[in-house]
């Protein structure tokens, strides 16, 4: 049996004719950057966030990097994120000047620790080296981080509140979508995210007006009220008329895939919660399931075991970002954060993509069950 992580020929099968087709209306009017369907593009994201502006841009890097720029961060700021992450959170604060701070997770979602956050603010305020500026919460595999406790803490000490959405697309918390929570959020469109390209993109999402006109502005080299009038620096990042076609046709069939993530999601935790640690949900959430990733002991001899069935797996990720040669400068050691150090060990996710077929799905699990 050939199983694939993430299948995007399949789905490409399914809407093929209508991608074809927003691919054809493209090469028609030729509109190739800033084409009328990267507008209609971010109305539907608007439509579908309940947020005020979505914008496209380049990557999900500079969905987080742009609303950063618009704080105006400088060296000595400090933003707080967690170690437990894709390195683009932290990367972007660096690229400033700034100082990424980390905090570790809650072991049952793998998200930001609330009171964590609160320790590491206090921390950082009594050290008296560094101005706490804001926070990047990450939503990891789909799930969003827990937004209210976390503003709580961001009101008390005035930090920004910029949501990494990279892998949360479509996913819920208490009726609200993700990329509606903070000051700005950031989503990835990389092509093998919920929601994804054919190439690099991303979006912000905002309900403040300024921000949002800094962001297209920045986006755009900067520009002011023409192409060659530049009111700020900026950088090239604009989301290509291409892509946003693609996603506009993807956005349609999205709501019946996150549908089906959540049976499949359902289907694995039914059947290996008894072999290994499965999600956990928390009420009145919802997954937006960018990956089904599962904790155990016995990790290497699982995967050992699936290699062999011709089964794909990964691990998000083998070494939290504060064990990172590229944030050596920053002095922290093993057994700092010891949440984030022992879900690195134990951590694998399988296959998941909503044109996975029952079939595959029962023997993926007694795959595991049998690897245990």
């Amino acid at each position: 049996m050939s199983i694939a992580f993430v299948d995007l020929k399949r789905q490409f099968q399914a809407l093929e004719n209508d991608i074809r087709s927003a691919i054809d209306g493209i090469l028609d009017h030729t509109q190739f950057i800033m084409g009328p369907e990267l507008g209609r593009f971010e109305e539907a994201l608007s439509d579908y966030t309940g947020v005020k502006h979505a914008i496209g841009c380049s990557s999900g890097t500079d969905a987080l990097l742009i609303p950063l720029m618009t704080l105006g961060l400088k060296p000595g700021d400090a933003v707080f994120t967690p170690t437990f992450t894709f390195i683009a959170t932290a990367e972007v604060i660096s690229f400033l000047g700034a100082t990424p701070v980390f905090v570790d997770i809650d072991p049952a979602t793998f998200n930001l620790d609330p009171e964590l956050l609160r320790e590491s603010v206090e921390k950082v305020k009594m050290e008296g080296r560094l101005t706490p500026r804001a926070v990047i919460p990450v939503d990891l595999f789909g799930l969003p981080a827990d937004y209210e406790a976390i503003q709580n803490v961001a009101d008390e000490y005035g930090l920004f509140v910029l949501e990494d959405a990279a892998q949360s697309f479509g996913g819920v918390s208490n009726g609200r979508k993700a990329g509606s929570f903070g000051q700005a959020a950031g989503t990835s469109f990389f092509p093998a995210k919920p929601l994804g390209a054919y190439g690099d993109g991303g979006a912000i999402f905002t309900n403040d007006d300024d921000l949002a006109e800094q962001a297209r502005s920045i986006l755009f080299h900067g520009k002011g009220g023409h192409k060659y009038e530049n009111v700020r620096i900026g950088i090239n990042g604009r989301l290509d008329t291409f892509q946003a076609a693609i996603l506009l046709v993807k956005l349609a069939a999205f709501p019946a895939e996150l549908e089906k993530r959540q049976e499949i999601a359902e289907r694995y935790t039914d059947g290996l919660k008894d072999h290994v640690k499965t999600p956990a949900i928390p009420e009145g959430y919802s997954s937006a399931w960018a990956y089904y990733s599962v904790l155990s002991d016995h990790r290497e001899s699982i995967l050992k075991g699936l290699n062999e069935a011709g089964i794909p797996t990964a691990i998000y990720y083998p070494k939290p970002l504060h064990l990172q040669k590229a944030f050596s400068q920053l002095d922290y050691r093993a057994g700092d954060f010891p949440v984030s150090e022992s879900a690195s060990k134990r951590i694998f996710s399988l296959p998941m993509h909503p044109y996975l077929s029952d079939e595959e799905i029962d023997f993926i699990i007694e795959q595991v069950k049998a690897s245990v």
